[in-house]
């Protein structure tokens, strides 16, 4: 079987998964995404090794069960930004008091790289990663959570087959040299395409109350498709400064779970802030 079908199946398989843990509600949707993030900071953790990072890993492990607990407060059990900002800001601080005191009582053993690179990837994997689940917790959540994968996916399918019939200028030979401007420009326009397609299917089927105007999804998907580019463009300089190829081998065909989510991990962010913040929601 060569790459090609493997990565359409693996694709298909993914997509149905997908499907099944989003419709199945928050909280199977929060254990699905506390894995990930345990995945995720596994690989990252792993490709730091290569450079002779010595993470802290229990550290970034334990963080990733705050995003199951995001999943546990929804609706009228939702916790006030006050009290999210508080907890959040209480478990950083215990965090970098934990993390210092391993390089201060380690005899040598860790140092200020490591730890830097420890709270680098729960920043960077956990934090990003936990607002899937705080979009999903919103009114109509269940309809907005596919604006993110949207958002990410189809940026990265336009840019790749624009890429490819189009593409001539390199944007980033040293970090990316498969990209092109043509196939930039490509995924972003087809972004912003599906995603306004997505609005019309919500407004016409009345899934979000008396709907949105449509011009929201044009500026989240021009957002969408620029920011998750940039979200692809950052695990590849990561990638090529640590010398790896892809972070792990668990999806056949697209590598590990941070080389398909990365583009994720920042899209996410933009379309849950856009919604709470500028729509209102």
């Amino acid at each position: 079987m060569n790459k090609t079908r493997i990565r359409i199946i693996s694709s298909i398989v993914g997509i149905i998964l997908l499907l099944a843990v989003v419709l199945a509600g928050n909280l199977v949707l929060a254990v699905f995404v506390t894995l990930l993030a345990l995945i995720g900071i596994h690989e990252f953790y792993n490709a730091a090794s290569n450079k002779g990072i010595k993470p802290i890993r229990p550290v970034g492990y334990i963080w990733c069960f705050i995003i199951f607990f995001a999943g546990l407060h929804t609706g009228s059990a939702a916790l006030s930004l006050p009290a999210s900002v508080h907890s959040f800001a209480l478990a950083l601080f215990v965090t970098i008091i934990v993390l210092f005191s391993a390089v201060v009582f380690s005899q040598n053993k860790f140092n200020i790289n490591d730890i830097s690179v420890t709270l680098f990837g729960i920043v960077y994997i956990v934090f990003l990663l936990s607002f899937i689940v705080l979009t999903r917790n919103l009114a109509g959540g269940a309809f907005f959570i596919w604006m993110i994968f949207i958002g990410a996916w189809a940026t990265d399918t336009f840019a790749y087959f624009s890429g490819i019939l189009l593409g001539k200028t390199k944007i980033l030979p040293v970090i990316s040299p498969k990209k092109s401007l043509e196939g930039s420009i490509g995924g972003a326009a087809g972004c912003i395409a599906v995603m306004l397609l997505y609005g019309v299917i919500i407004n016409k089927n009345g899934w979000v109350g008396d709907g949105i105007a449509l011009y929201h999804f044009v500026i989240i998907g021009a957002v969408c498709g620029v920011i998750s580019q940039i979200g692809d463009w950052a695990a590849s300089a990561v990638k090529r400064f640590v010398g790896v190829k892809d972070y792990g081998s668990i999806m056949p065909g697209h590598g590990g779970v941070l080389d398909r989510f990365d583009s994720i991990l920042f899209v996410a962010p933009v379309v849950y802030f856009y919604l709470k913040t500028i729509i209102h929601l």
